[in-house]
């Protein structure tokens, strides 16, 4: 059997923060819903150079320097990053790809919201398995949708953490160690217009009145009913993404050593290990970091590789849920392979 391997990862994070008592300020709630409820102690939001690309590319450099390879031996650059970046029509996958040097591949983007690493370790395995000419392969991007946020606008409280990174993956076909194993994903096109920035599009050009109007920041249409919709669905297709990713992999939900899950509200998160039979300490609540969308399953794996949290021969499962609305799951099987 053709096995896909995880060479290295990289991370990187912006020096400039919010901390959940500035939050709470700009949105005038209190200090205890951002911190305990919401679960932001802090969040790491973009300085003057932190583009979204950019943070992508000094991602993808780093897992380059650990893996140890030549960037000429990247036949594949999938950009795994956010739509908004440096202009609006830029194909950052091939800005990334000659930045890093990797002039000997190809490149394009992929776009699920914050479900696009997952979405993309299953394209990319796809496309390794069909195409012999494809080996090693790397998944970089970075993330910066808090620009959108609106702290005066109580519709898009469940996004306030929302944050600013990036994040890579390096890939290898051969490779007998962090087996990539299987993907599921699920999305559902009833909440496709829930969340949207309303001015920018072709449906609403922008203009001076609509931002006068804050018609160019993120924003729920119908929160009332999106909130009752979404109650009936999302928790239970996290677990459904779950199980069955662990199920195509050849394991179940009690193999399950670490979860690498997107930030969201501590309830949620602990309901989510709950139904697992997880304990607090097999996953690791980013409160310190915010949501940085597409990243998160990164930066959970590295800060558990380096507490200690994910070891030789561990199941990690990538978890992640992205507006319109789109639930994933990766399993991943640490270590040396048999």
């Amino acid at each position: 059997m053709l096995q896909i391997g995880i060479l290295s990862t990289g991370i990187y994070l912006p020096e400039e923060y919010l901390t959940g008592k500035e939050i709470a300020e700009m949105a005038g709630i209190p200090v205890r819903v951002v911190e305990e409820k919401m679960g932001i102690k802090k969040k790491h939001i973009p300085g003057p150079e932190d583009h979204t690309c950019e943070m992508g590319i000094i991602a993808a450099k780093r897992a380059i320097v650990k893996a140890g390879i030549d960037p000429l031996e990247i036949d594949l650059v999938i950009y795994i990053g956010e739509e908004h970046k440096e202009y609006p029509l830029l194909t950052a996958g091939i800005k990334l790809q000659e930045e890093v040097g990797a002039f000997n591949g190809w490149a394009f983007d992929v776009a699920l919201r914050c479900g696009t690493t997952v979405m993309a370790l299953k394209v990319a395995k796809s496309m390794m398995i069909a195409d012999p000419d494809i080996r090693t392969v790397l998944l970089a991007g970075g993330y910066r949708n808090v620009d959108f946020i609106d702290y005066d606008n109580p519709r898009t409280r469940f996004m306030f953490n929302l944050g600013a990174g990036g994040g890579a993956i390096l890939l290898k076909k051969g490779h007998n160690e962090n087996l990539l194993m299987e993907t599921e994903m699920i999305t559902d096109g009833s909440f496709s217009e829930d969340v949207v920035v309303v001015s920018g599009g072709t449906k609403n050009p922008i203009t001076k009145e609509a931002i006068d109007q804050r018609l160019n920041m993120l924003d729920v249409l119908d929160p009332d009913g999106m909130k009752k919709r979404l109650e009936l669905k999302s928790m239970d297709n996290f677990l459904k993404v779950i199980r069955e990713s662990l199920r195509k992999s050849g394991y179940s939900e009690k193999d399950i050593s670490y979860l690498a899950i997107l930030h969201m509200k501590k309830s949620a998160h602990e309901y989510v290990l709950k139904e697992l039979g997880l304990s607090e300490s097999q996953s690791i609540y980013l409160e310190d970091y915010g949501h940085i969308g597409q990243i998160d399953q990164i930066l959970s794996l590295e800060l558990a590789l380096n507490d200690g949290k994910v070891k030789e021969g561990d199941v990690v499962v990538f978890v992640s849920a992205g507006i319109g609305y789109a639930w994933g799951a990766t399993t991943i099987k640490w270590g040396k392979g048999e």
